[in-house]
């Protein structure tokens, strides 16, 4: 799937991914290929991305706002 992480000031991340676990306001959860669309609002925390290489990056974030439609993510963050 497809992950872009963007802020106000510049683009974090942008490329293929295996998976992707969030900071939901409800708890934690992740994202996996062909995930259900979702949009979810997302709390102060940690994103952990897993490549196709199976290498791990990690992104803090202040909050923000997650959708997932057609294998493509798309994270707004503060």
């Amino acid at each position: 799937m497809f992950l872009e992480i963007i802020t106000p000031d510049k683009k974090l991340f942008s490329g293929e991914v295996t998976s992707v676990k969030l900071p939901g306001t409800d708890g934690s959860f992740g994202l996996l290929n062909n995930h259900a669309p979702i949009i979810a609002s997302l709390k102060k925390g940690t994103v952990n991305v897993i490549n196709d290489h199976k290498e791990t990056q990690q992104f803090s974030i202040n909050g923000g706002v997650v959708e997932m439609l057609n294998n493509k993510v798309i994270l707004l963050a503060e």
